[in-house]
């Protein structure tokens, strides 16, 4: 019998600085600073490799929210990935990994367009650094999708967390029928079930009290949008991967392209990008 392929890649870079990416929906489900985790992941979060991850950062495209055609968020984050290069050591003794996903008879079967994905991250010694490529390699078909990194951001106590750059955007609030509002605070705070989209949003982001009351620094290039969310107590009743008692401990800040399509060219490729920075 062959051994099964495995199904987790680690970047380590030493100093107990790594980064886990299971290869079902290129999810990264670790990345520890100094043996710190950064990130959530629900202690209920299935690994059956058909579920979405519960946690870390899921792979959102090319659909973000309710599809018609497919699961929710699309079936990027349900597929298994190819890792494209192993991981690797860079000169500048940060380690790099690459992970690809094209089309298949089963992605074919909800969205009927060839297309190649290219997923880069770098992992430095405080930052990990995230590429995407969206390749249309269709000599005819023209394309729209969104694209969306779902951030599960571990924090002790996520009412003392505050997000800054919202200021001034517009947001779509799903939790008010999608109604569109301005945000007039200069740093927002969470204290309730909170599912928005800003839209327009700058390419940085503060998140204060994070991990050992740290602050995180999210930059991103080609995501105009940054979603919020927090199921809070009544949400994560309703999800059953995810415990009552965990909605404190995760925010989602979520670097995407989603309140508008992006429309891609035959032969033309997208490319977007997102650091994340302790601070």
């Amino acid at each position: 019998m062959m051994a099964a392929p495995t199904s987790v890649v680690v970047l380590d870079r030493g100093n107990n600085t790594t980064c886990t990416i299971n290869l079902h929906g290129a999810t990264v489900v670790s990345w520890r600073v100094n043996n710190q985790e950064q990130l959530f992941v629900s202690k209920q979060a299935l690994f059956d490799g058909k579920k979405a991850i519960r946690g870390g950062i899921p792979f959102v495209f090319p659909q973000f929210g309710q599809w018609n055609y497919g699961p929710q968020h699309g079936f990027a984050r349900i597929v298994r990935w190819t890792l494209e290069k192993s991981p690797e050591r860079l000169p500048s003794g940060d380690v790099e990994a690459v992970f690809s996903l094209m089309d298949s008879d089963f992605s074919r079967s909800m969205w009927s367009f060839p297309f190649r994905l290219t997923y880069r991250l770098i992992l430095r010694e405080k930052e990990l650094h995230f590429n995407i490529c969206v390749y249309n390699p269709s000599k005819d078909l023209t394309f729209s999708f969104n694209l969306l990194l779902h951030t599960y951001f571990k924090v002790p106590d996520v009412r003392r967390c505050q997000i800054t750059g919202l200021h001034g955007c517009t947001f779509i609030d799903k939790t008010r029928e999608s109604t569109v509002y301005q945000e007039g605070r200069d740093v927002v705070q969470i204290n309730e079930w909170t599912d928005r989209v800003y839209q327009n949003t700058p390419q940085e982001h503060i998140i204060t009290n994070v991990v050992s009351g740290r602050k995180m620094r999210v930059q991103k290039y080609n995501f105009p949008d940054t979603v919020i969310w927090n199921p809070w107590a009544e949400g994560a009743k309703e999800l059953s991967d995810f415990g009552d008692d965990e909605y404190p401990n995760m925010v989602c800040v979520e670097a995407g392209h989603v309140s508008s399509p992006v429309i891609l060219l035959p032969g033309t490729a997208f490319e977007a990008s997102q650091i994340l920075q302790v601070m």
